[in-house]
């Protein structure tokens, strides 16, 4: 069974999480994105309604939803009220991969210690950028599995990492190899088998924001703030075989609260936090 077929199997169990959805096109559409816009709504259980020339804004209004809208290349995700869309992009992680092809270094890779053949688990997926590095890294030996417990976004970046077009053969293999699970963290955390990954990462919302880009203030708005917790710590500590890995804002208190190990950085706005496993 294919990963798509798994993600949408666990999407129909869960409680629907943020705000309720419904699916349109494009004010200049055609058949073919009828067509998938119909798909959308019958995968994420929503309804799908007609463009008829209204605005979204209007819509939103009518319905009193958030929306998400298929476009001719790309779905965007209008949040109830917003003008401007969300969309899956994959932001730092293109520049960084062909870094790394040239032989640079990456912070996240060196704090995860990430190499060939290893299993990485992102705890907190959003647009994967960090997945799409792992999945470089560890190649087809290795396994990469992402973690979002928002249902459309963890949609989004599902299609996006299956439609995204490049012309970088390692970019366009990475993203293929991600495979995508709609859950809360913990719920998940707790189905595993102990020593059951190399490296269990949570990347979670700062709590003082760090807009890096367009795509990251767009996430903050429909993102699900699940904390880390005692929990969370002690079941990472238990799935993963070497090391547990935060990433977070240089004036968290989580990494003291939790027990990681500072990796500071000079200038840089987030750190990286380390348990290494005995």
């Amino acid at each position: 069974m294919s990963a798509r077929h798994l993600f949408l199997m666990e999407l129909t169990k869960l409680e629907r999480l943020g705000d309720r959805m419904f699916v349109t096109t494009a004010g200049r559409t055609n058949d073919l994105m009828i067509e998938r816009a119909q798909e959308v709504a019958e995968d994420l259980g929503i309804e799908y309604i007609t463009r008829n020339k209204r605005s979204i804004l209007s819509l939103q209004k009518m319905l009193h939803d958030a929306c998400i809208v298929v476009g001719k290349d790309r779905l965007e995700l209008y949040p109830f009220g917003e003008e401007e869309p969300f969309f899956f992009h994959p932001n730092s992680s293109m520049f960084r991969i062909k870094r790394l092809l040239i032989g640079d270094s990456d912070p996240f890779v060196e704090a995860c210690q990430l190499r060939e053949g290893s299993y990485f688990l992102d705890c907190t997926l959003g647009l994967a950028s960090d997945s799409i590095v792992a999945s470089h890294i560890v190649g087809k030996e290795g396994r990469v599995v992402g973690i979002e417990g928002n249902p459309y976004l963890a949609y989004l970046t599902m299609e996006g990492l299956k439609s995204w077009k490049t012309d970088v053969d390692e970019l366009a293999l990475a993203f293929n190899r991600i495979e995508i699970f709609q859950q809360l963290a913990i719920d998940y955390l707790r189905t595993l088998p102990s020593k059951s990954f190399d490296v269990v990462y949570f990347d979670p919302m700062f709590d003082e924001h760090i807009m890096e880009s367009d795509g990251i203030r767009g996430l903050s708005s429909i993102a699900l703030y699940e904390d880390v917790s005692d929990e969370m710590i002690a079941e990472s500590k238990r799935v993963a075989r070497e090391r547990v890995v935060l990433k977070d804002h240089f004036r968290s208190r989580r990494f003291e609260k939790f027990g990681f190990h500072v990796q500071k950085r000079k200038s840089a706005k987030f750190h990286f936090g380390v348990i290494e496993i005995q």
